[in-house]
């Protein structure tokens, strides 16, 4: 049952799934969960935001999980470990952001708290007023007398995500102000006298004994690109994102029983800086593999998967490397694939794509959306549409060195493979690598 603003109820979990959820016919502004963690109502400092573009919190207490369809809508989650939330935060506010548009656009807005473990819920907020707000305090987790409460909120801002994120603290990093109209130029001072030949250029020098200022904290960026089939692209050379590590979340859900099946592509930590196929037993746990066909500027090309042990290596050539196969599809775990950028001038293309090893026959029935996250520049993200033909491998994301800029392309394409044929290969073949493919077990 749905609660009543301003009402509160007792929070009896120790770790907390908070789904924000909507209804998202065609037009439907996009929606963005954020959490921020507050002492005496305020944040300590940016790194107290949690949501698309700081997925987690340092202490391990909040961590945005993304995106997946659900039931014809759509949610967006965060995970909030109340045990391990830090003794100097008494509040965790819980708001919405609308890209694109106004909650007044957003039917059947709404926030939901369920036990981690068990799946059970424990508070439900809908919001039912919205009109031209752009973000929301939907609730909040607060402690009282050293026990955790939900109130539910429903607070609207017409100043969208940046706005609420200032109310509270956030430093925002703000988008360029537009260039002023041109001027007519002054008249030209007379040049000053050139430096004799060898002596340097001096700068202005700090007040005696003055110490030398500390440089000012990077503000939060809160710029996203969701690609869609009209604007299927983007680059990330524009975008500022050419340099260290790349990493992609993939999120499936099966639409049958809408339990959760997560892989993650990307790195564990920002900080860290063979081509043979097989066909998939039909059987058993759900293990979807993630995957990266490449070519090199130099010619060489080829397949980076667990199959045949085909890891890859980040400081080497390909300048991808998986860590591993997970073969559960946990949130906290998944697969992690890192592509160095740092190497970009070496890397002519790149083919992110899935492929059901095990569990299932083919992607029907599973939802999914896919967010690239730049170690530098904005995130990119979009869906999948709904899989309606018996395909067992999807191209995902097309990443392409043009020569003057790194583009990422959606992709989104199932592939049926032939009978006989791998999804390896019907992936290699549907886009001209040209590789010598023969079989190979995990």
């Amino acid at each position: 049952m749905s609660m009543l603003k301003g009402s509160n109820v007792p929070v009896p979990a120790p770790a907390v799934r908070v789904e924000l959820g909507w209804q998202a016919p065609a037009g439907t502004p996009d929606v963005d969960a954020s959490a921020l963690l507050l002492a005496s109502g305020k944040v300590r400092g940016d790194a107290d935001f949690v949501f698309y573009n700081q997925p987690a919190h340092a202490s391990g207490a909040v961590h945005h999980e993304g995106k997946r369809p659900a039931g014809g809508g759509m949610t967006d989650s965060l995970r909030v470990d109340l045990t391990a939330v830090e003794g100097a935060i008494d509040k965790v506010v819980l708001a919405a952001s609308a890209d694109g548009g106004a909650f007044g656009s957003v039917p059947g807005l709404h926030i939901r708290v369920l036990d981690a473990t068990s799946g059970a819920e424990l508070a439900r907020f809908d919001s039912q007023d919205a009109t031209t707000e752009t973000a929301f305090v939907l609730g909040e987790l607060y402690r009282r007398q050293g026990a955790w409460k939900f109130r539910a909120v429903g607070q609207g801002y017409a100043t969208g995500l940046a706005g609420l994120a200032k109310d509270f603290g956030i430093s925002v990093d703000e988008e360029p102000p537009a260039a002023p109209a041109p001027q007519a130029a002054p008249a030209p001072m007379p040049p000053a006298p050139p430096l004799p030949t060898g002596q340097p250029v001096a700068s202005i020098p700090p007040p005696p004994g003055a110490p030398a200022p500390p440089p000012a904290p990077a503000a939060v960026r809160l710029t996203k690109v969701t690609l869609t089939k009209d604007a299927p692209a983007v680059s990330l050379t524009k975008q500022g994102g050419t340099s260290g590590a790349m990493r992609v979340n993939l999120n499936w859900t099966s639409g049958g029983t809408g339990k959760r099946l997560t892989k993650k592509l990307g790195r564990k930590a920002l900080e860290a800086m063979g081509a043979r196929g097989a066909l998939a037993p039909q059987s058993g746990e759900l293990d979807l593999d993630l995957c990266a066909l490449y070519e090199l500027t130099d010619g060489a090309a080829g397949v980076v998967h667990p199959l045949g042990g085909n890891f890859g290596a980040l400081h080497t050539p390909p300048y991808i490397q998986l860590d591993g196969d997970d073969r559960t599809g946990a949130v906290e775990a998944g697969e992690n694939l890192t592509i160095n950028l740092d190497q970009q001038a070496r890397i002519k293309r790149i083919l992110i794509f899935v492929t059901v090893y095990a569990g299932a026959r083919s992607f029907e029935g599973l939802h999914a959306t896919v967010t690239l996250q730049p170690q530098h520049g904005a995130p990119v993200d979009f869906s999948l549409d709904e899989c309606r033909v018996p395909s067992n491998v999807c191209a995902l994301a097309l990443i392409t060195n043009t020569g003057s800029e790194l583009v990422v392309q959606r992709e989104a394409r199932y592939l049926v493979p032939e009978p006989g044929i791998s999804p390896q290969r019907t992936v290699d073949h549907a886009y001209g690598w040209g590789l010598d493919w023969s079989p190979a077990r995990k």
